[in-house]
C-alpha cells in the first residue's frame, strides 16, 4: 500500500507539471505535454483501482472454501434447465481458475436433463471471496426448448453461496438436533436404495433442515449433512450482521439477501445485466461458458467503494 501511495504521489507531481506545459506557446512541446497528461491520468486511474481494496480490512472468510447451492425456481422444466446451465457456468469458471476444484455434496436431477437442486463445495484460494457475489435470484429470458410457438419465457433459479463453517465457528448441541433416517431414492448403488442410509437433520432452534442421500452410508451422509448445516447456521448469522450494516449504509452489494433478483440473462439480446451495479455485458455465450471475471471484479470493486464511502460517512 505504501509503494502504491508513493507512486500515486509521484505521478500527481508529474501530472501537475505536464498540465502547466499544455498551454505554452511551443506547439510541439504542448502536444507532447498533452500526451503525457493523458498517460499519467490513465496510470493514476489504474493505481486508484489497485489501492482501494488494500484500504479495506481483509475478510478472513474470503479465504475459505465456498458451499454453493443452486435450486430451480419458478418456471417448471425451463427453470430446472436453467439451474443446470448455471451449474455448468460455475463449473467452467472454476476450471478456469488454477488450483480450484469442485466437490459435489448432493445432486437432484430434474426432467429433460435439468437440475432440481445441486449443492457443491468450491475448494481453492479465495473461493468464498470470489463466489460470494453470486448469491441471489438469477433470472433467464429465452425461448425454451419445450416451446413450440417460439415465445420468450422468463424463469429463475436461486443461488446461495455460504462460507464453509468450522466447528469452532458454530457450536451445535446434539440436543438441538432431530435426526431422521430413511431409504434413499434415485439412482441406486451398493448400499443405496437398499438400506436406510439417507439422513435428514433438523436444527430445532433455527428450523434449518438439511437432507443428504448421495453418499454410500448413513455415517457419510450424516457427516456431509452436518457440514452443510454448520455452513447454513453461520451464513444465517452473517446475513443478520450484513443486513444490519446494509440498513445503516444502504448498500446494494453483498447484503446476503437470497430473495433479491441480482442478474438477468437475456438470450435473444445476448445480454447479461447485473442489477446491483447496473452493469450490462453483451456477450452471454462467454458468460455462460464460465467467463465471469468482469462481473466478479466489478462487484468486488463496487463493494470496496461502498465500504470506503461508508467508513468516510461514519468518520
Amino acid at each position: 500500500m505504501v509503494e502504491l501511495a508513493n507512486r500515486i504521489g509521484k505521478y500527481d507531481d508529474e501530472l501537475a507539471q505536464a498540465r502547466e506545459l499544455v498551454s505554452i506557446d511551443d506547439p510541439e512541446m504542448a502536444a507532447e505535454a498533452a500526451s503525457e497528461v493523458e498517460r499519467l491520468s490513465a496510470a493514476l486511474e489504474q493505481l486508484d483501482i489497485e489501492i482501494k481494496p488494500l484500504l479495506v480490512p481483509h475478510d478472513p472468510l474470503d479465504d475459505r472454501p465456498a458451499i454453493v447451492e443452486i435450486r430451480a425456481g419458478t418456471g417448471g422444466d425451463e427453470a430446472a434447465l436453467f439451474a443446470a446451465d448455471l451449474y455448468r457456468m460455475y463449473t467452467r469458471y472454476i476450471e478456469r481458475r488454477g488450483g480450484w476444484r469442485i466437490e459435489v455434496m448432493s445432486h437432484s436431477d430434474g426432467t429433460l436433463g435439468g437440475i432440481k437442486e445441486v449443492v457443491f463445495k468450491v475448494i481453492g484460494d479465495g473461493a468464498f471471496g470470489a463466489m460470494r457475489w453470486e448469491s441471489g435470484v438469477h433470472r433467464v429470458q429465452r425461448v425454451p426448448a419445450t416451446e413450440a410457438a417460439g415465445r420468450i419465457h422468463t424463469s429463475a433459479a436461486t443461488v446461495a453461496v455460504l462460507p464453509e463453517a468450522e466447528e469452532v465457528d458454530v457450536s451445535i448441541d446434539e440436543k438441538d438436533l432431530r435426526i431422521d433416517v430413511y431409504r434413499a431414492s434415485g439412482p441406486g448403488g451398493q448400499g443405496v436404495n437398499t438400506t436406510d442410509s439417507a439422513v435428514r437433520i433438523t436444527h430445532i432452534p433455527t428450523g434449518i433442515v438439511v437432507s443428504q442421500q448421495d453418499q454410500r452410508s448413513q455415517i457419510q451422509n450424516k457427516a456431509k449433512a452436518m457440514e452443510v448445516l454448520r455452513a447454513r447456521i453461520l451464513d444465517q448469522r452473517l446475513s443478520e450482521i450484513q443486513s444490519e450494516r446494509a440498513r445503516m449504509r444502504k448498500t446494494q452489494v453483498g447484503t446476503g439477501d437470497r430473495s433479491a433478483k441480482i442478474r438477468t440473462y437475456n438470450f435473444p439480446q445476448s445480454r447479461v445485466t447485473d442489477h446491483r451495479i447496473n452493469l450490462t455485458l453483451y456477450d452471454i455465450s462467454r458468460v455462460m461458458d464460465g467467463d465471469l471475471g468482469k462481473l466478479i471484479e466489478a462487484l468486488r470493486l463496487a463493494d470496496t467503494e461502498e465500504k470506503l464511502s461508508g467508513d468516510a460517512s461514519a468518520a
